[in-house]
């Protein structure tokens, strides 16, 4: 079992930055890839970014491409999220997924694990 803690949620104004963690603890595994999604109200959840475990490969929803970062620092057993230029239509809930084998990929039905989430609010 991998258990995975999202925290750095908030509020914060229009404009502004976030950065989200994601520690990971139990078993460990070196493959594989980790994401985040999102899910706003009455939407359905969303990819945002995804990163191998070496973290040589990421990939981006084109509706945060130049905003936002997606890192890893596996000696940490830790995957972040740094999010500039914050808008409105950012505002959801954000969750860490992992999948211990495979690439990364778009499709939350991929993941095996999953976070709590972290609330974020972009105030206009």
């Amino acid at each position: 079992q991998v258990q995975l803690v999202e925290s750095g949620g908030g509020l914060v104004q229009a404009g502004g930055s976030l950065r989200l963690s994601c520690a990971a603890s139990g078993r460990a595994f070196s493959n594989g890839a980790m994401g985040w999604f999102r899910q706003a109200p009455g939407k359905e959840r969303e990819f945002v970014a995804h990163i191998s475990r070496s973290g040589g490969v990421t990939a981006y929803a084109d509706s945060v491409k130049g905003r936002f970062t997606i890192s890893t620092e596996n000696a940490k057993d830790t995957v972040y999220l740094q999010m500039n230029s914050l808008k409105p239509e950012d505002t959801a809930i954000y969750y860490c997924a992992a999948r211990p084998y495979g690439f990364g990929s778009t499709s939350s039905n991929l993941y095996t694990y999953w976070g709590q989430g972290t609330q974020v609010t972009v105030s206009s």
